[in-house]
């Protein structure tokens, strides 16, 4: 691109020496379509999904106290909704089913976008 700036396109300023560059006008892209915005590269983009059983306070001295065998109470009640998070934030609710052997979750709530844009804040 540097190479494309001629001598004609570089002026010394006469007080301090310093020079000043012109460049050509910016084109429109025509690749662009019909108005129309491509936003699939977005699919690409990995989002971090946490199922969340429930959660717990303990103190240094009951985690180290903790075994094989231990049971950790949770805050959640036994049959109350998981929260699933992406990127940490709410977005949906739902219960534990079994898929081919493998844990799986089966939505029962989504949060509205008003509910998610309310938690940014």
């Amino acid at each position: 691109m540097a190479d494309s700036v001629t001598k004609e396109d570089v002026r010394d300023d006469e007080e301090g020496g310093t020079q000043g560059a012109s460049f050509e006008e910016l084109k429109k892209d025509e690749s662009a379509g019909s108005g129309e915005k491509d936003i699939d590269f977005l699919l690409d983009i990995p989002l971090e999904v946490t199922v969340e059983l429930g959660r717990t306070r303990m103190l240094v001295q009951e985690l180290l106290q903790l075994g094989q065998g231990s049971v950790i109470e949770l805050e959640k009640l036994a049959g109350e909704p998981m929260e699933i998070l992406v990127n940490n934030k709410l977005i949906a609710r739902g219960e534990v089913v079994v898929v081919n052997e493998k844990f799986g979750v089966r939505l029962t709530d989504i949060i509205s976008p008003a509910e998610r844009v309310r938690q940014l804040k």
